[in-house]
């Protein structure tokens, strides 16, 4: 890739997450072509303020104002203001000198920053999918008045993305969303009810946030990835299928109505999509990371998911057709249900009766506005909150 005139100047929104983490390792390796302008994170005081003694970036945000005090005092001389709370997050994103938003906050906190950061017209790398599963509709409707560009920063959306580069969507017959399976693909399902949070947290291929584990243990993130899909390419939900491929170098593929289909592949390592979305739209950004190998490829499966015992899937293939505030209604009690079971506090299998009588008892509304959104979010955490107590 040839050398921008000047450095882009990158917002990581979640820097001391997975994904943060990890887009700081390419701007580190690319510092003639980026530079961490701003970092945000929730609560990981002592990472940011290490990230921000080394990254040098004008700005920390700390969103729990519990641990402002701390960074800034910790800060203090730098040179590097500090600030706190969820509005200035979202008004840092929107300043002029911001080239580029990593979105990589977990959750349903991502949506205001990126809502700010559309319409701010800035270049997005999308790397919170619940933005697009909570309120894809309002965010597709910014995007049409908007300039800003989204880049998925997901591996399997990034798959998408490349094998649909100069292709026509009238000629698209089918995605296929892939999976790894997630650490429970061969335990039967009548074991389920019994695995802990530390079995969960294993996943066989990727390295993730605890939050994301559970996620993918459950393949609600697969039912999340369906979703972000359904929006970043204008694809229906029955055109979009699942198919389980545990050893994770296949990361997507496209079919069309010819008959032929293309695929994305690469080694199981976020860096590779993080790196092609910051590169994007210049081109490919030359590493010195491990290739993939023939022995790689030697021998790679596919199979079905089983909806029957990870019926999260259906659940999200139910919501995405129900529309409105149903998948806000979804991911709210999802995260509810997950932090539940991280803390010991429900089964594994508590988790998708928690959503599904969320969902059930939650108020729909079926063309939403943002504080439509903000509402459902509430009225469905306070519904699986009382769920796991009783």
């Amino acid at each position: 890739m040839e050398m921008t005139k000047e450095r882009r100047n990158i917002a990581v929104l979640g820097s001391t997450g997975s994904i943060g983490r990890q887009t700081l390792d390419i701007i580190d390796e690319y510092p003639q072509l980026f530079s961490a302008w701003l970092l945000v994170a929730r609560s990981s005081a002592d990472l940011l303020i290490a990230q921000a003694r080394q990254f040098r970036p004008h700005m920390v945000i700390i969103a729990d104002e519990q641990y402002y005090d701390y960074v800034r005092d910790a800060l203090d001389g730098t040179g590097i203001e500090v600030a706190t709370g969820s509005a200035a997050i979202a008004q840092a994103v929107t300043v002029p000198e911001v080239d580029t938003v990593v979105t990589a906050m977990v959750g349903y906190s991502g949506l205001e920053s990126t809502i700010a950061a559309i319409g701010a017209n800035k270049r997005i790398a999308l790397a919170n999918k619940e933005t697009l599963v909570v309120a894809g509709e309002l965010i597709d409707r910014l995007l049409k008045d908007s300039s800003s560009v989204l880049y998925p920063v997901d591996s399997e959306h990034g798959a998408f993305y490349q094998c649909l580069m100069g292709e026509r969507m009238v000629d698209i017959e089918k995605l296929w969303l892939t999976a790894s399976g997630g650490p429970f693909r061969t335990l039967p399902k009548e074991q389920l009810d019994k695995v802990t949070a530390a079995d969960a947290l294993k996943h066989p291929n990727w390295s993730m946030g605890a939050k994301i584990t559970i996620d993918s243990a459950t393949m609600m993130n697969k039912g999340f990835e369906m979703i972000e899909a359904r929006w970043l390419f204008g694809i229906e939900p029955q055109d979009i299928e699942i198919v389980v491929h545990p050893q994770s170098i296949i990361h997507s593929m496209v079919a069309f109505k010819d008959g032929s289909v293309k695929a994305q592949l690469g080694l199981p390592d976020m860096h590779l999509p993080i790196r092609y979305a910051l590169g994007l739209p210049d081109g490919r950004l030359a590493s010195d990371c491990r290739k993939m190998t023939i022995e790689d490829m030697a021998q790679l499966t596919l199979e079905r998911p089983d909806f029957d015992k990870f019926p999260l899937l259906n659940t999200a293939y139910a919501a995405a057709r129900t529309g409105g505030t149903a998948p806000c209604v979804m991911n709210a009690a999802n995260e509810i249900a997950v932090a539940s079971f991280l803390q010991d506090k429900i089964h594994f299998t508590d988790i998708h009766r928690i959503i599904e009588q969320t969902m059930q008892q939650a108020t729909h509304v079926e063309h939403p506005g943002y504080e439509d959104y903000v509402a459902s979010n509430a009225e469905a955490r306070a519904i699986a909150e009382s769920l796991i107590r009783y």
